[in-house]
């Protein structure tokens, strides 16, 4: 049993996507810091706000709200506030993401598989088409496996 464990995570796939989260998960970390550090305060310079991930939205409460919690938690959102900066920052951070995949992996591979499929000369062809009915017979054919009508 063991050893199967061993042979499942030395193969080349469990392997790369070990590197390939470890990656994502740095790269994550630098793009939430491009997100909040660069950007952020750049559309906030342009929006008029000095802090963009402040931004809240007001809904009015329709039920008696009890005191907030002494001392207040890090995370401590208060009934009727939508904290929409975040959710703006949150996915400035996805759209910096999933640009940066794009043109830094899917567009140069599909350059090379464009590249590797023109380098790759078409097969010859293995089958003729019979005269008679249409089908696919080998070249080497004299007859028709399908129609029995003589091939020239």
């Amino acid at each position: 049993m063991l050893k199967g464990f061993r042979d499942f995570i030395m193969r080349g796939n469990v392997v790369d996507l070990a590197v390939a989260v470890i990656i994502g998960a740095a790269f994550g970390a630098i793009t939430a810091s491009v997100t909040t550090d660069v950007i952020t305060p750049a559309i906030a310079a342009v929006a008029g706000a000095p802090d963009f991930s402040s931004l809240v939205i007001h809904v009015p409460v329709l039920h008696q709200v009890p005191p907030p919690p002494n001392p207040l938690p890090a995370n401590y959102v208060a009934p009727g506030e939508i904290h929409i900066g975040k959710l703006l920052n949150t996915l400035i951070n996805f759209l910096l993401v999933a640009a940066a995949i794009y043109f830094a992996i899917v567009v140069p591979m599909n350059m090379i598989a464009k590249r590797m499929k023109k380098a790759e000369a078409p097969a010859a062809p293995t089958t003729k088409a019979c005269p008679e009915c249409l089908s696919d017979i080998p070249l080497a054919a004299r007859r028709c496996a399908h129609c029995a009508q003589p091939v020239s």
